[in-house]
């Protein structure tokens, strides 16, 4: 990963991006306006098309090329195949294009952003992945929904786990821990128990085990070891801040 600076923010890129072609960027709490608490959707324009227009201004894009998912921690995935006049797709918490000039977005404030790049066919995708996401596997979904719909072939695939809640610090219960045992058979690999019915959870080492599944080589898979948890300073943590903090913005583009 690098650490870069765009009109006074402070952004974080994924090295194995690095391709004359291609944009990818995840945010830090540095460099906003408005006191931070960025958020990029919501109910009220006004909450979040002021940091979408830093964010655009910053990237050197105008707004209507920003496209993020309504997230709700399900498995809804989209195929956008051009800019139109909606500039969030409800119900939604991965998106793939193989269109330039369309960057594709998540926000995330724990939960694991995942960019990925096939860059034999040019498609790209934005992953949201929370433990609801990551153990109903909406990465693979995605990778799927990918090759049936672009031909990318998994092994081409390079993805990139952005800032996120670390294992040192995400304490799950019996439910997360069974839906865990269930969807994983290296379980005992992704889950520390701390107390009875408590364990704590590796979203990183889950979302890789995932994409090793799906066919992504392990060469192939950057994760920046960034804690949204403990660098305080640097990210928003629903679990440290509460929910109604604001969010970091992960994405990926074909210029």
């Amino acid at each position: 990963m690098r650490k870069i600076e765009m009109s006074g923010k402070e952004f974080y890129q994924f090295e194995i991006f690095d391709s004359n072609g291609l944009t990818n960027f995840c945010s830090t709490k540095i460099g906003w306006r408005r006191n931070g608490d960025t958020r990029f959707t919501g109910n009220l324009k006004d909450d979040y098309m002021p940091f979408r227009g830093e964010l655009s201004s910053a990237l050197k894009l105008s707004p209507g090329q920003l496209i993020f998912p309504r997230q709700n921690h399900g498995t809804g995935i989209q195929i956008v195949h051009k800019l139109n006049h909606l500039p969030d797709i409800s119900e939604t918490d991965a998106l793939i294009t193989n269109q330039p000039g369309i960057c594709i977005c998540v926000q995330t404030a724990d939960c694991v952003p995942i960019l990925l790049y096939d860059p034999v066919k040019a498609v790209i995708a934005s992953v949201h992945a929370g433990w609801r996401g990551t153990v109903s596997q909406i990465l693979v979904k995605t990778i799927q929904t990918m090759q049936a719909n672009f031909n990318t072939n998994p092994s081409d695939i390079s993805m990139g786990i952005g800032p996120s809640i670390c294992q040192d610090n995400y304490e799950v219960g019996e439910d997360v821990i069974a839906q865990v045992k269930t969807q994983f058979v290296n379980h005992s690999d992704l889950l520390a128990p701390t107390k009875p019915g408590k364990a704590k959870l590796d979203l990183w080492e889950a979302n890789k085990t995932l994409a090793l599944k799906a066919g992504i080589f392990e060469s192939q898979i950057e994760i920046m070891g960034l804690c949204s948890y403990q660098e305080q300073s640097l990210f928003y943590s629903a679990r440290r801040d509460g929910a109604d903090t604001g969010r970091m913005v992960s994405g990926i583009m074909l210029s």
